[in-house]
């Protein structure tokens, strides 16, 4: 559920109306995270889809590992680098100022003034120690790096949160460039904004009559896209809640059979003395609605500071916040589920023991 609502809520943040991609949306470890870049010649082909009336913006990104450090001569690390060609709201700066434009790219002939600006989050700014106008080196290999110096001219949440990694974002013209790709411009994809009061699906369906060879998707089947390349991720969270609940089941069926068997002297005893099965069978019930009721509030009581615990440790690793989530409808269903089960196990426990004649005990 946190996967999923974490999904709407960055798709939302973006603030896009459709996705054009080259095919699948692939996710790739490379510099701790991001996608592949597989659309080819995306200035061009955005600029063709922005020629659409009811097209605002049609913005190309690409993110590509890169290396980033402080000084010439010091250690790099590597780095998620975003790349947008600017225009539109596709960049939210929320310290500093927005880049100066892309001029680099000059028409495609990539000749034009390099700005030598670049974005990061706060979290990749204090991780190399740097504020707003301190200067680093940027490049896709070592090299390019030593001899590609950059200003810091703000702070952007924008692609942290998208890819829930630390990120640099520079003009894609001249992220292009200090990753040799020039001459292909890849892009991850293109992200299109849509002028007020346009129908998402008439141009969706228009784009994919000019353009059949591209993947156009609203924000709920990008969505989608991305969610079935970690299918088995998904199966195997959905695994674990059933193996849970399966084995709270099986634990509590054989606490109350243990339970019910180190008292079957005593109910025998009573039974013998004429203590009806009804009433028995009704204190064994009682028992095991006192383990449910106690259980389910130990359970409950223990899943919020659960639930904070595993999202610190999320966000460390994945770099999400959120992504584990509960209301009260799942504390409640919790909560019953503890009572149903206690009853049940009871139950069957005291049938089975009623079952037993007293002077086989005895």
């Amino acid at each position: 559920m946190g996967v999923i609502d974490t999904g709407h809520q960055q798709f939302e943040s973006a603030d896009r109306d459709l996705w054009v991609t080259a095919g699948e949306t692939r996710l790739t470890t490379a510099g701790g995270g991001g996608f592949e870049n597989s659309l080819y010649n995306s200035r061009t082909v955005a600029s063709e889809m922005e020629s659409h009336e009811d097209v605002q913006h049609a913005i190309p990104m690409a993110f590509q590992t890169i290396y980033v450090g402080t000084e010439p001569t010091a250690d790099f690390e590597t780095f998620v680098g975003a790349g947008v060609s600017g225009g539109g709201p596709s960049v939210q700066v929320t310290e500093g100022e927005r880049f100066s434009g892309d001029t680099y790219y000059a028409n495609g002939s990539y000749d034009g003034e390099r700005t030598n600006e670049i974005l990061l989050d706060e979290e990749t700014a204090a991780t190399l120690d740097v504020d707003i106008g301190d200067t680093l080196y940027v490049g896709g290999t070592l090299s390019a790096a030593r001899d590609t110096e950059v200003t810091v001219v703000g702070f952007s949440p924008t692609f942290e949160r998208m890819l829930g990694t630390s990120t640099v974002v520079m003009p894609l013209s001249e992220l292009h460039e200090a990753t040799g790709e020039t001459r292909t411009e890849p892009a991850t994809f293109i992200t299109i904004t849509l002028a007020d009061g346009a129908d998402a699906e008439t141009v969706q369906a228009d784009l994919e009559l000019s353009h059949p060879e591209y993947q156009i998707q609203t924000n709920q089947e990008q969505l989608e896209s991305v969610l079935q390349e970690q299918a088995l991720v998904l199966a195997a969270g959905a695994a674990l809640v059933v193996l849970a609940i399966g084995a709270g089941v099986a634990l509590t069926f054989n606490l109350l059979a243990l339970v019910v068997y180190q008292q079957r002297e005593a109910v025998a005893a009573l039974t013998a003395q004429g203590v009806s099965s009804s009433l028995l069978i009704g204190s064994i019930i009682g028992q095991g609605l006192a383990i449910g009721f106690a259980g389910g509030l130990l359970g409950v009581v223990l899943t919020t500071p659960a639930v904070e615990l595993l999202n610190q440790i999320a966000a460390a690793v994945v770099g999400f916040d959120g992504l584990v989530q509960t209301s009260s409808d799942i504390l409640l269903g919790g909560f019953a589920i503890a009572l149903v089960v206690g009853t049940i196990a009871a139950i069957v426990a005291g049938w089975r023991l009623s079952r037993t004649k007293p002077l086989d005990i005895l």
